[in-house]
């Protein structure tokens, strides 16, 4: 039997977490319309933190990790929450296609940005290529040249705070491997996020919703919180502990043109040439990026 090279299994599941990534953008915003962003953040990670155990517990992983990576833990999960925050007010003031694609193109070029400074050093010559492959992709998506007022729009505010703090986010998470299991710590991360949320949350809303027998409702936590965070967003951390943030955010670029996609497919948001040249250009900034 041919032996299957790790690194091509991570890429493949990377791609797979990016096209639910895509899905979750439509989906979030019907989820948005349900309540406050601390609520329906309470039902996400509230699922999470329950279906993620489950998972650790069936892979007989140890929820230990060492008190060094407690600090990071901490900013993770209480960035984790704020994001959370500014993810669904956005949604629930903006469009999901706009939204998907101002945070999943700036996201990688704040990463690298980010990345630079810490590290002290320059983009190569492939990576630079990919980012300005990437910037001109997210132009494209949001066709600014017919949409100049894009950035003022109701919501990408909260878009573009969203961006700054995943990519922050994402540098903590790379860490997490040097401290014990990337999957513990993300666990634990999650277990933050809900302590974080839980003083802001109105539990009598709360108490309402889970009497509800929407199945708009309970079928997009579902996919919000067991889908989209305990498979596709644990995959990412995990591609951040093994190949890095900035490597693992340039799959981001792949989310933009899914979400267009699907907000068309889902929402009824239109999808004209220019989102399908921009989608193009995302998938050819992610090859140049992780190109060797």
């Amino acid at each position: 039997m041919p032996k299957v090279d790790k690194g091509i299994n991570l890429t493949a599941a990377l791609i797979i977490s990016m096209i639910i990534w895509g899905i979750s953008w439509p989906s979030n915003k019907v989820l948005a319309s349900f309540g406050t962003p601390f609520n329906i953040g309470f039902f996400r990670y509230g699922f999470v933190v329950i279906s993620f155990l489950f998972v650790l517990i069936f892979f007989k992983t140890k929820l230990l990790i060492s008190k060094n990576g407690i600090p990071f833990l901490v900013i993770a999960g209480i960035l984790m929450a704020s994001y959370n925050y500014t993810f669904l007010a956005g949604l629930k003031n903006g469009s999901p296609g706009a939204g998907g694609i101002l945070v999943t193109t700036l996201n990688p070029v704040m990463a690298y940005g980010i990345g630079m400074l810490i590290d002290w050093k320059r983009p190569g010559k492939n990576e630079f290529i990919g980012l300005m492959f990437g910037v001109a992709a997210g132009l494209s998506l949001l066709k600014v040249w017919g949409n100049k007022d894009v950035f003022a729009e109701p919501g990408n505010l909260y878009f573009l705070i969203s961006a700054l703090i995943w990519a922050v986010m994402s540098k903590f998470t790379s860490k997490s491997a040097k401290y014990g299991s990337p999957f513990a710590f993300t666990w634990w991360m999650y277990v933050v996020t809900l302590i974080c949320l839980l003083p802001f949350c109105e539990f009598t809303e709360i108490g309402e919703l889970t009497q509800t027998t929407d199945i708009r409702f309970w079928g997009n936590v579902l996919y919000s919180s067991v889908i989209t965070v305990t498979v596709a967003t644990t995959t990412y951390f995990f591609a951040t502990s093994k190949i890095g943030a900035e490597k693992a955010s340039s799959f981001i670029f792949i989310v933009p043109f899914s979400a267009a996609v699907f907000s068309f497919a889902i929402l009824g948001e239109k999808l004209e040439i220019h989102t399908i040249i921009g989608g193009l250009l995302g998938i050819a900034a992610v090859y140049m990026i992780n190109k060797k």
